[in-house]
């Protein structure tokens, strides 16, 4: 909703400058003709006889050499009123030209230039004399010096006289600015409020929709599913989605009921196998025979987990990780494992304990298993709880390590059971940590000179 709001606002300032600029240039082209049409109109009214237009700008209770309350006089000038610093505006001299021209006004040669009314002395001392004849003009003085000055300076071919006419106005800027961002504000909040509402009824049905998705992802469970809202195609999108949930949950529960019955189906027979070779006399070939059937039964209980850890049916926990994984080496430690509780930082997070549990098991083991140590330490990075498994072993060939976590792969080829299982141990790991939120990422421990001195596997759990 935010990005299509800033699109539109986006695309709205654009074509709303673009107005501006083409309606600025209209309105100040059409003020600036007004202004020499006022500035015309009192030079050709000057040329009925000198001071005629100042004459009629008098009132009469105003004494002869007073100032006029609107404008200023005429003068006439023996010198053109324009210093050489000054940038004349030749296009405003060339709309005056045609301007006077209709008007027959005679051949002369023309001067405009702009400045504020404190720069020109002229229009300086009537402003002035103004405010101290006439006490409403006191207080607005410091204002009107301020305020925009056309200056057009006339003189006729055949004299010598030049004739100054002065317009003082506010600026075009400040007379048009103003309305043109009033218009522009009215314009965004009314297009951008009616866009707003339509999002947000698109976007809210969407947006639970997002949330809903997440919480499957968690939990394949089709209770609380959402109720179709939104238009058409949001309901569609509802309705539809409402049924992949049901045959998602559906064939999920046909799967745990199936990984049941095969539990069931393959220990049993497994148990009576137990019981049978009791009966065999030869005692290493009935130990063989023990330990092909507990390998057979860890590797099914490993399928069985890494089949169901998608939808584990114990509830999250708060729970020390420090005090959990100090009892994973601790169990360790008691068989006379070679495995070192490290640096730990005391850290309380929701999780599943006994599936965590499983996954620090599979990783110390496999750590064991070929790099015959195991250091384990626990560190808060961020929003993420960090626990590091490292070993002194020979570690995993680069290309390979991403593939290593997948289900039966195996660093070595064989199926010996005395280098690892089915290759279902990091696998689970990082399934387990799937579900938490979390990821497994293995990497190589390299020397100084470079060379691999063992593997270090990263659990990462964040941290709600």
């Amino acid at each position: 909703m935010g990005q299509m709001l800033l699109a539109v606002a986006a695309a709205l300032l654009l074509v709303q400058g673009l107005g501006a600029v083409l309606i600025y240039r209209a309105q100040r082209e059409s003020y600036e003709v007004g202004m020499l049409n006022a500035a015309a109109f009192r030079l050709i009214a000057e040329t009925r006889g000198p001071g005629w237009y100042s004459r009629r700008l008098r009132r009469p209770d105003v004494p002869f050499g007073g100032i006029p309350p609107r404008g200023f006089d005429v003068e006439y000038s023996a010198a053109a009123p324009i210093a050489a610093s000054e940038a004349r505006d030749s296009r405003a001299e060339r709309k005056l030209a045609q301007i006077l021209n209709d008007q027959n006004f005679p051949k002369a040669e023309l001067a405009v230039v702009h400045r504020s009314v404190g720069a020109d002395p002229v229009a300086r001392a009537a402003t002035l004399a103004r405010s101290r004849h006439h006490r409403w003009a006191q207080g607005k003085t410091r204002d009107v010096m301020d305020n925009h000055l056309l200056v057009v300076a006339v003189r006729p071919l055949q004299q010598e006289t030049w004739m100054v006419a002065r317009v003082r106005t506010p600026r075009a800027v400040n007379i048009l600015v103003t309305p043109l961002i009033l218009q522009t504000l009215v314009i965004y909040i009314v297009l951008v409020g009616a866009v707003a509402l339509i999002l947000r009824r698109i976007t809210r049905p969407l947006a639970a929709l997002t949330n809903r998705v997440e919480r499957f992802a968690v939990r394949q469970d089709a209770d609380g599913q959402l109720a179709p809202s939104g238009p058409d195609d949001m309901r569609r999108l509802i309705v539809a989605h409402n049924a992949m949930e049901g045959r998602i949950a559906a064939m999920l529960d046909e799967k745990d009921v199936m990984l049941g019955a095969i539990g069931h189906d393959l220990k049993t027979p497994l148990a009576a196998l137990r019981v049978r070779i009791e009966s065999v006399q030869d005692e290493s070939e009935r130990a063989r025979m023990a330990a092909t059937i507990e390998d057979i039964v860890r590797t099914l209980d490993d399928i069985l987990s890494l089949a169901r850890v998608g939808r584990p049916g114990d509830p999250l926990e708060r729970t020390e990780l420090s005090a959990l994984v100090a009892s994973v080496v601790e169990e360790y430690e008691d068989m006379g494992e070679a495995v070192e509780l490290g640096e730990s930082e005391r850290i309380v997070l929701e999780l599943r304990p006994t599936w965590l549990r499983r996954a620090l098991r599979n990783l110390i083991g496999n750590a064991l298993r070929y790099g015959q140590r195991a250091r384990v330490s626990l560190r808060h990075e961020g929003s993420r709880a960090i626990v590091l498994i490292d070993d002194d072993g020979p570690g995993i060939p680069e290309d390979e390590i991403e593939a290593m976590t997948n289900p039966f792969t195996r660093g070595d080829p064989s199926r010996n059971t005395a280098t690892g299982g089915a290759g279902l141990g990091l696998a689970l790991a990082r399934a387990i940590a799937d579900q938490h939120g979390g990821a497994l990422r293995l990497s190589n421990r390299l020397s100084g000179d470079g060379k691999t001195v063992g593997l270090t596997a990263r659990l990462e759990i964040p941290i709600t």
